[in-house]
């Protein structure tokens, strides 16, 4: 019995070879949709799945669907693949060995809002692995799998990848969206939002890598059997990419609800010299810290759970801290990166995450001042809910959460004056 639902390819071999995905039962259940359910209907079972993006926001994703106007066209489906998290790299491996069942889940939500083009939108560092969707979109169009009047009905469809310039902006949705028409990725204005004004001003869907690839193997078996994995609010399986100081980092497919402990310690081997571990970051470098206590590791990794232990569980890119890891350390190392990220194109994030990076310099450094400490958390309030996007909100959770549950890590940076 097969293992794995999104990570087919580890019970299957050579699973990114067209025959052998069609002769386990790929692009099975766009046939089934294409040929005998209407768009209504594929978008009903979708619903009563209970499939959450997995991008990071958890939104309901036959709900998200339900938002594009009927009296608006065309539809366009954007696949997002601009993996760019610091810690997250599930979609990179779906897309290099499981490359089929993702692109039948974008096939699949293409119909599903009556789409005839759609697209991948990779980042810039992927360059091959679009090279690759390149081969298999042409493998699909030879077999009849896209192309006009599919499998002998009035629907066409056709998917194009499309390659950033390396930007962790483009993530967000409205960037990734001026970026895949041809200008920079810099967010939008909100609303209107890109369910009606999207992809050159026309309704949008916009959905992760990973979130179209649990779409086949809901539409084959359908959304009873979904439900009965994971827990009832987060239904499904997960890929948990595990990283940080852990003996065994990598991807670990499981239910929603699978608890820190399970994950760190079963599946990751525990930690690196058998420490004490500290923390965890469960979202990769955009999360909150949570300190490690026996009460959090046995959360159940879902998106309700964690929230109330205090961060999202985003795109469950779980990064392990032990004792070993000074906080200030890790604050510098995450507010360099937004900083450097950051595009610019509103105040509180150009300015913020700039003088949170030389703050934190000072202190990792052993130069700052005691005050010093203080002015950092100041500025993060000044970042908080007033940038354009959430990467400004991002940027200052490490560095915020640190300073709050690790006070004793800068301020051993930080020098006394006296007065």
């Amino acid at each position: 019995m097969n293992k794995y639902i999104l990570l087919r390819h580890r019970d299957i071999p050579n699973l990114k070879d067209l025959q052998i995905y069609q002769e386990n039962g790929g692009f099975a259940a766009f046939r089934k949709i294409v040929t005998g359910l209407t768009p209504d209907q594929v978008m009903q079972e979708v619903k009563a799945s209970g499939l959450r993006g997995r991008g990071g926001a958890g939104f309901p994703t036959g709900v998200k669907w339900s938002f594009l106007p009927t009296n608006l066209w065309p539809h366009y489906v954007v696949a997002n693949a601009d993996e760019s998290e610091p810690g997250t790299f599930k979609d990179r491996e779906i897309l290099e060995e499981n490359p089929y069942q993702f692109l039948e889940g974008l096939a699949i939500a293409s119909y599903a809002v009556q789409a005839n083009t759609s697209y991948v939108y990779l980042r810039g560092e992927f360059d091959p692995l679009a090279a690759g969707l390149d081969r298999c979109i042409a493998a699909m169009e030879a077999a009849g799998l896209l192309g006009d009047n599919l499998f002998g009905t009035s629907y066409s469809l056709r998917l194009h990848t499309h390659l950033g310039a390396g930007a962790y902006v483009c993530g967000e949705e409205t960037a990734l969206l001026e970026s895949l028409e041809g200008r920079r990725g810099l967010p939008r204005l909100r609303p209107p939002f890109p369910a009606v004004v999207g992809l050159y001003g026309k309704p949008t869907v916009i959905n992760n890598v990973e979130t179209l690839t649990n779409l086949p193997p809901i539409l084959e078996n359908g959304a009873t059997w979904y439900r009965t994995i994971g827990t009832e609010k987060s239904p499904g399986p997960k890929v948990f990419c595990l990283s940080g100081r852990v003996k065994q980092p990598g991807n670990y497919e499981m239910p929603l609800g699978t608890t820190f402990r399970k994950l760190i310690y079963e599946y990751g081997g525990g930690i690196l010299d058998d420490r004490p571990i500290k923390a965890i970051m469960p979202a990769g470098a955009s999360s909150a810290l949570i300190p490690a206590t026996e009460a959090v590791l046995d959360t159940p990794m879902d998106y309700e759970a964690v929230a109330q232990v205090g961060s999202p569980l985003g795109s469950a890119s779980v990064i392990i801290l032990d004792d070993t890891v000074r906080m200030d350390w890790l604050a510098n190392k995450t507010a360099h990166f937004f900083s450097h990220e950051s595009c610019g194109k509103c105040t509180p994030c150009r300015e913020g995450t700039y003088w949170m990076a030389h703050l934190t310099d000072r202190i990792a450094a052993g130069k700052a001042e005691a005050q010093d400490v203080e002015l950092l958390h100041d500025v993060t309030s000044q970042i908080q809910g007033k940038c354009f996007c959430a990467l400004g909100e991002f940027s200052i959770m490490a560095v915020r959460s640190g300073i709050e549950l690790f006070r004793a890590d800068f301020d051993a940076r930080a020098k006394r004056v006296e007065s």
